[in-house]
Parts: structure tokens; C-alpha cells; sequence
């Protein structure tokens, strides 16, 4: 037990911090080189740098001048990138100058311990922070193109580059007219509108089916339950070609091809497995007695459902039809298939553009939707975190 650090903070060793801060410049060192023609030099200069920082901050500035030399890092850093890359470089900088202010006292004091428990080894330590670097990384890496994506939006020229008055934040490289289009060009504004009549039926019949799939699921006496859900959400499992080139031949016979409820079938087919996956979850932590007592009170199988079983699980219900919206809403593959010209959906649309008249239109009309689903996916977190309080899983 004498090899267990008992105290959440204090000042570490000098070579422990240097090391740490010398491989963080390091790190941001290979972006800043690569941009100037020669990572190496990048690695090597970020490294020095950043060990002699945290040697003048931690040993000699210590905790008294904090403050000061945290802004004093930030003030060189905007400098040192309003004279290499104008203003792009003074807002970067200075974000690099807060990071790397923090991360030397973070490091050099020993605060990376205050929110752990006090016997926890350094391995230990290492891995706890380990795992959210990499964590961190694998976010960074799925959420940048859509970061790259948004500003390019906003491009004053007919361009899918960052043009220079952009990159020097020139407000004559930002222009709104990508989004007037998008919003009085007919070809847009019809396809939004096909969108706004396949999603929600889609969805309502998704839900429908896909609920009552999932309670009659979890009733135990149904035999085959495990290749029945199978078969119910194998539409998420089969690669989409399959299944668009499947309805297509089927939807063919029968005369579906080329209408708009051949489109809203296909759509709902794709959507019951979210809502059935849903509404499963919501129904592990039911409890059955509520169903009996309605029963033995009289209450028949349907309004035991609604009055007692859908208040409990409608935010399964919801989150379930807010994925199959969105399912629809995004999709193109069987479209392509299903659809016909007069029922170009938004997806479609810009799938068009992008092959026939590459317009930064997309971009706007990808943002926009990007916005969408951000929002719905805000409001099914906070169904589930409702629907887990209902159940008592999680406290009021």
C-alpha cells in the first residue's frame, strides 16, 4: 500500500509534467506543421515549445501567478497566429493558448486526480483518461464533416471550398443566397414538400405496426418470438440495395411502382424496426399487474391498452416514431427504386445534384436537415430520460 498516492492533488514531478506537456505539443504540432509543408518540424517545435511553457509556468510562475500567465499564454499564442495566419490564426491561437495555459497546471498540479478516488494506481489513472482521449477521438473524427459541411454553407461564391475572404472571416465571403434558393427554387421547394407528405404517413403507419408488434412480442405465451422479431427488424440488417431492390420487384406486380403509397410503404417498412426496438425497451421494466388490475376492474383489452399501457410507454412510442420520421425523411436508396419524378423526394433531390449540377444548395438543404435531426434527437433523450423516471429507474 506504500505505492498508493492517498492525496487528490499536489504538485508532480517536473520530468512527469514536461513529459506530458512536451507530447501534447507534440500532437499539435503535427496539424501545425502539416499546414506549413512539414510535420516533423511540427512534432519536434511543438514538443520543445510546449516543455519550456511548462517549465516557466509550473516551476517558476507556480499557482500564485496563474492567472496571469494563463492569459499572458493566451495573449503570445493570438499573436504568434495573427502573424502567421491573420485572423483565422489569431481565434486559433488563442483557443490553443487557453488549452495549453490549463492543461500545464492541470497536469503540473496534479488536479487530474481531484475528481478520482484516491487509491486508484497510476495505471489506473492512465487508463481512466486513456479511454476518454479515444472517446473523444472517435467523436472528433464522426462530427467534423459535418462541422465542414455547415460554414461552406454559408459561402458567398457558387463554391464547395473555402474561398480566402472566408478563411480571413471577411463578412463579403458570407452570403445567405445558397438558403434562398433552397427556399424559392420550385425543384427544392417541391422536394421538401413530397418529403412533408410520405414522412409523416410513413411514420404513423410505422408506429402503428411496429407497436403493436412489440407488445404482442413481449407477451410470453407467443411461440417463435426470437425468429418473428428477426424477421420484423430484418429491414435494419439487410443492406438497403437488397431491400430496395426486392420492393421493386414486388411492388412491380402489383402495381405500386412509380405511386405515392407505393413510397409511403416502402418508407414504413424501413421505420417499424426503430419503433419495434423502441417500444420493446419501454416494455422490459412494465409491470404485467397493471394489466390484470384493469382487467379484473372490468376494463376491456382496448382500453386497458390505451388508458393504462400507452401513458407508460408512449415515450418508447414516440422515440420510436421520431427514428422512423427521420428514416424517412433521409432516405434515398428506395426512392431511387420506388419513386418517380413527380415524387422527388429531398434526399433525392440533392442525390440529383449532386450528380448532375454540383450547387452548394446541397450544402444549405444538408444543414438544415443536420438542424432537424439534431432537434428530434434532443427530444428523444429527454423521452427516455421521462420514460426511465415513469418507470423508476432512474430518480424524479
Amino acid at each position: 500500500m506504500n505505492d498508493v498516492i492517498l492525496t487528490p492533488a499536489g504538485e508532480k514531478p517536473l520530468g512527469f509534467t514536461l513529459g506530458v506537456l512536451a507530447a501534447a505539443g507534440a500532437v499539435a504540432g503535427i496539424f501545425i506543421g502539416a499546414a506549413n509543408g512539414s510535420s516533423l518540424l511540427g512534432v519536434i517545435g511543438g514538443a520543445i515549445v510546449m516543455a519550456g511553457i511548462a517549465y516557466v509556468l509550473v516551476k517558476l510562475l507556480g499557482e500564485g501567478l496563474e492567472k496571469l500567465a494563463r492569459l499572458g499564454l493566451v495573449a503570445l499564442f493570438a499573436v504568434v497566429g495573427l502573424l502567421l495566419s491573420g485572423t483565422p490564426g489569431l481565434v486559433v491561437g488563442g483557443l490553443f493558448g487557453w488549452f495549453f495555459g490549463w492543461f500545464a497546471y492541470w497536469i503540473g498540479f496534479g488536479r487530474y486526480r481531484t475528481p478520482l478516488v484516491p487509491y486508484l494506481t497510476s495505471g489506473q489513472v492512465l487508463w481512466h483518461y486513456t479511454f476518454r482521449v479515444i472517446c473523444g477521438a472517435i467523436f472528433v473524427f464522426l462530427i467534423t464533416p459535418i462541422l465542414v459541411v455547415m460554414p461552406l454553407s454559408f459561402n458567398a461564391e457558387s463554391f464547395f471550398t473555402f474561398t480566402p475572404e472566408m478563411l480571413s472571416f471577411d463578412p463579403a465571403g458570407y452570403s445567405l443566397r445558397h438558403y434562398r434558393d433552397f427556399l424559392t427554387n420550385p425543384e427544392w421547394t417541391r422536394a421538401v414538400e413530397n418529403s412533408l407528405l410520405i414522412a409523416p404517413v410513413a411514420t404513423v403507419i410505422s408506429v402503428s405496426l411496429g407497436t403493436l408488434a412489440a407488445i404482442g412480442l413481449s407477451q410470453s405465451h407467443v411461440p417463435g418470438k426470437r425468429a418473428i422479431m428477426a424477421i420484423l427488424i430484418s429491414p435494419m440488417i439487410v443492406p438497403l440495395i437488397i431491400s430496395a431492390t426486392g420492393m421493386y420487384f414486388f411492388y412491380s406486380k402489383i402495381g405500386l411502382v412509380g405511386t405515392y403509397w407505393g413510397v409511403v410503404l416502402a418508407h414504413a417498412v424501413l421505420g417499424i424496426p426503430f419503433v419495434i426496438i423502441t417500444v420493446t425497451a419501454t416494455l422490459v421494466g412494465f409491470d404485467r399487474s397493471l394489466t390484470r388490475a384493469a382487467a379484473n376492474m372490468g376494463a376491456n383489452p382496448v382500453t386497458t391498452f390505451f388508458r393504462v399501457q400507452m401513458p407508460l410507454i408512449l415515450p418508447g412510442v414516440i422515440s420510436g416514431g421520431l427514428f422512423a420520421f427521420i428514416t424517412s425523411f433521409d432516405e434515398v436508396v428506395v426512392v431511387l427504386f420506388i419513386g418517380s419524378a413527380e415524387l422527388q423526394t429531398l434526399p433525392w433531390q440533392m442525390f440529383t445534384g449532386l450528380r448532375e449540377q454540383i450547387s452548394p444548395t446541397i450544402l444549405a438543404a444538408a444543414t438544415i436537415l443536420v438542424g432537424i435531426s439534431i432537434l428530434l434527437l434532443t427530444v428523444v433523450e429527454m423521452l427516455r430520460r421521462r420514460s426511465e423516471r415513469l418507470r423508476g429507474m432512474t430518480p424524479r
